[in-house]
């Protein structure tokens, strides 16, 4: 088990002894694959209530008094930036008005980002849980009732408090800063590949395993209008011709997702093309390995890490290039200037106590 920023917490809530009053969840419903059914004709697309076929499924009315709020009904590609302030003002105002919990439905495709989001913008120890399926309703082995039942009972647990917001999938507990999509269609998609999963259940009950060390936060205010943050595969032979269009297309940062530990083609770092950009917006630099730390002061050539940094682009550490990328637009909705972006970027890495 890495140690990035987990620390041992060995615990669980036999469902024999669980507390007799059920706590209050509110869940919260997006759309996604978990909303969807196949009509006549068409393939699947989101039409279900979330809320309805939560207190259809066996177990979720002993486990906690459910509120259902339906908020979009959309495919998760469609959802935004501001969806996701939405979400997290959505998730407040639950637990202010006294839910113990929240549990958000929506599709798989964009949770990692939304969960590291929602984990960056809400404060206290009360659970936010996000869940999804890969198998929609009309599938055999449709697997959006167990999660929602697996959901619930994260959000309903004590054992689930001041673990920030968490992904519940396929009975497995992950932290939304480590968690990630790995599999198109296998329901067992969701991984955390830098620390492993933080808990699992095991039939009725919550098991968890390790806690996140400490938590980031960004305050950004509800009504903050999203910018417009690129995220830059480097491929191979990639020239980086459209990073020079950047500032005209009205873009405000770029994340670029560097080959291994954080290296671009000669052409990108070409002399004066990544200043230019520098120039005009926050460059961040991450990995697109899929885990594994960006270097710091391992290579020297033209486009290494060490190239970079030295010119000004700021550091992601063990960040992905999505995640990234979120955090660099939540920064800049938070109004953070330079410094403030270099600061938060180094002391969001590692997560360690």
């Amino acid at each position: 088990m890495s140690d990035a920023g987990l620390r041992p917490a060995i615990a669980s809530v036999p469902a024999a002894r669980a507390v007799s009053a059920r706590p209050e969840v509110t869940l919260i419903s997006c759309g996604g694959t978990i909303a969807s059914a196949v009509k006549p004709g068409v393939g699947a697309m989101p039409s279900l209530d979330v809320g309805e076929l939560a207190r259809a499924v066996p177990g979720v009315a002993e486990t906690a008094q459910l509120t259902s709020r339906p908020m979009r009904l959309i495919a998760s590609p469609h959802m935004t930036l501001r969806d996701l302030l939405d979400l997290a003002a959505a998730s407040r105002d639950a637990l202010a008005a006294g839910a113990d919990g929240v549990v958000i439905a929506q599709g798989t495709d964009t949770i990692e980002e939304i969960a590291f989001g929602l984990d960056l913008l809400c404060t206290g120890d009360a659970p936010i849980v996000v869940t999804g399926a890969m198998r929609n309703t009309s599938m055999a082995g449709a697997d959006g009732p167990a999660n929602l039942l697996a959901a619930v009972r994260v959000a309903a647990s004590p054992l689930a408090r001041g673990l920030g917001t968490l992904v519940v999938c396929n009975d497995e507990i992950h932290a939304a800063r480590f968690v990630r999509k790995s599999h198109a269609q296998n329901p067992a998609t969701f991984v955390s590949h830098q620390a492993g999963r933080l808990g699992w259940l095991a039939e009725a009950d919550v098991r968890i395993l390790v806690k996140p060390a400490r938590r980031y936060h960004v305050a950004v205010a509800d009504a903050a209008e999203p910018p417009a943050v690129c995220l830059w595969k480097m491929a191979l032979g990639d020239d980086g011709r459209l990073l020079e269009h950047l500032p005209a297309a009205g873009f405000a940062g770029c994340v670029i997702e560097g080959f291994g530990g954080g290296h671009v083609t000669r052409e990108v770092a070409a002399p004066g093309r990544i200043e230019r950009l520098i120039d005009a917006m926050p460059v961040v630099l991450a990995t697109r390995a899929g885990s594994g730390e960006l270097l710091r002061a391992t290579y020297e050539f033209a486009g290494s890490e060490m190239d970079l940094i030295r010119r000004g682009v700021f550091y992601a550490g063990a960040l992905d290039g999505p995640k990234a990328r979120v955090l660099l637009a939540l920064l800049l909705m938070s109004g953070a200037d330079r410094e403030q972006i270099a600061c938060a970027f180094a002391d969001i890495e590692p997560l360690s106590a």
